[in-house]
């Protein structure tokens, strides 16, 4: 089973885990860095604890256990997809609308590699944001590889 299908499966598992803990699934990744790691993110308003992070660990690995369609050997991580979590779902982007957002390209977008600039809008095609010039952007979503709420430090 490939990656996306893995990812999709756990998604779908994962979703009423969560849910009945009064959770929101953020996102499922399932990458390979020296080992294999399944990697769920859920968050709340006001944020999650460790205890969250274990309710939900040990309901999903119980599941994926009686599943068992991961051939290969990984670990499972369930946390907090932390302050910059990328901006996927609809919902997320509308959050952050009139805000500062940190872009990066799958290639050169206008010569840039990353943007950051205020998301003002989106639907299926587009996000339409204004660069610090007060220039209105409307960049199409296929070109762009993630989006982050932007961190002033």
């Amino acid at each position: 089973m490939d990656k996306k299908k893995i990812t999709e499966r756990v998604t779908d598992l994962a979703a009423p885990i969560v849910e009945e803990a009064g959770l929101e699934l953020v996102d499922v990744e399932y990458v390979r860095e020296r080992d294999w790691f399944l990697r769920v993110f859920i968050d709340k308003a006001g944020g999650i604890d460790i205890d969250d992070c274990s309710a939900v660990s040990n309901a999903l690995a119980k599941k994926l256990d009686e599943e068992d369609f991961i051939k290969e050997k990984y670990y499972l991580e369930v946390s907090s997809p932390g302050i910059d979590r990328p901006l996927k779902k609809d919902k997320d982007l509308e959050a952050h609308y009139g805000q500062k957002v940190d872009l990066a390209f799958f290639a050169p977008y206008e010569g840039k590699k990353q943007l950051t600039a205020v998301l003002k809008s989106h639907d299926a095609e587009k996000l339409v944001l204004e660069d610090a010039k007060k220039k209105k952007l409307a960049i199409e979503r296929k070109l762009i590889a993630s989006v982050r709420p932007h961190i002033d430090f």
